[in-house]
C-alpha cells in the first residue's frame, strides 16, 4: 500500500504489512497530528477480502471518499480517506501503467458498466456498449471544481477495454490512485476523477489463459538406441561364460 497527502508536503507512506495503525500516538504504524486524530484513531487491515478500515471505539467518525465511516468500511485502491483534516489517497502498490495490457480480455459485447460510488452521479450505473464517453459531447457532463468539464471514454481495442481522458482536462485522471492519460483496465479497477469516482464492474472480462511451454524432450544416449538395455548385459554373461569355458579346457590339457 501507499499513501499520498494532497495539499501537503508531506511524503508518501509505504506500508507492507498486513496491519496498519493511524492515530496520534508515536507507537502507530502512521502518526498524525495530535487535533487531526485520536491517540489510535483506526486501523486498516488486509484479509481475502482487501483492505478492511476499523474505527477504534470511542473515536471521531472517518470519511471514505466523503462518507462518513462509524465502524468498519471495505477499501480499495484509489479510495479518499479522510480523519479530521488529514486528508490521504489510498494507491495501488503496482502502477496500472506497469501491468500487462492483455492479461484480460473480452468479446467487444461483454457485460462492463462504470459504477459511480462517489460523486454527483453517485448510485447510477453507466453501460458501456461498444464505447462509453462522459463530458460535454458523452452520453454524460462530467462537472469538475471551478466549474470546469473533463472527458473520460473507455471503449474496445483489439478485445480490451481501454481508458483515456482529455488531456485538456484541469483535474488528474487516477486510476486505482496513481495518475493516467490512458491505460487498459480491469475489473473492480476505480477511476477517480474530482470529487467523481466509478468502479469498473465488468464480469465479462477473463483473465488471458497463459500459454503452456511444452517441456523439451529428453536427449537419448547412442547406447540406447542401439537396443533395449537387456541385451547389453546378456551380452556381457555370454562373453563371461565362454571365457570361462576356454579357461577350463586349457586346464584340462595341460
Amino acid at each position: 500500500m501507499r499513501i499520498e497527502f494532497p495539499n501537503s508536503p508531506r511524503e508518501d507512506f509505504r506500508w507492507t504489512q498486513v496491519l496498519l495503525r493511524i492515530g496520534s500516538a508515536p507507537d502507530n504504524d502512521l502518526v498524525v497530528a495530535a487535533h487531526q486524530a485520536a491517540a489510535h484513531h483506526l486501523r486498516i487491515q488486509q484479509d481475502r477480502r482487501g483492505w478492511v478500515l476499523q474505527v477504534m471505539p470511542s473515536c471521531g467518525r472517518v470519511y471514505v471518499n466523503a462518507r462518513p465511516v462509524r465502524e468498519r468500511a471495505l477499501l480499495r485502491p484509489g479510495d479518499a480517506l479522510s480523519v479530521g483534516d488529514c486528508r490521504m489517497l489510498l494507491c495501488a502498490d503496482e502502477s496500472p501503467l506497469e501491468r500487462d495490457p492483455s492479461s484480460f480480455h473480452g468479446p467487444g459485447n461483454c457485460t462492463v458498466a462504470l459504477r459511480a460510488v462517489a460523486g454527483p452521479l453517485s448510485g447510477r450505473v453507466l453501460p458501456l456498449h461498444d464505447r462509453l464517453e462522459l463530458g460535454p459531447q458523452g452520453s454524460q457532463p462530467l462537472e469538475l471544481p471551478q466549474g470546469e468539464s473533463g472527458t473520460l471514454k473507455l471503449f474496445w481495442l483489439d478485445g480490451r477495454l481501454r481508458l483515456e481522458t482529455d488531456p485538456s482536462t484541469g483535474h488528474p485522471l487516477r486510476l486505482n490512485g496513481v495518475v493516467v492519460r490512458e491505460a487498459a483496465l480491469q475489473p473492480g479497477d476505480q477511476l477517480g476523477i474530482g470529487m467523481h469516482r466509478f468502479v469498473v464492474d465488468a464480469p465479462g472480462l477473463v483473465p488471458t489463459p497463459a500459454i503452456a511451454v511444452p517441456a523439451p524432450a529428453p536427449e537419448h544416449l547412442p547406447e540406447e538406441a542401439a537396443g533395449p538395455r537387456g541385451e547389453v548385459w546378456w551380452l556381457i554373461a555370454t562373453a563371461a561364460v565362454l571365457a570361462l569355458g576356454i579357461a577350463l579346457m586349457l586346464l584340462v590339457r595341460f
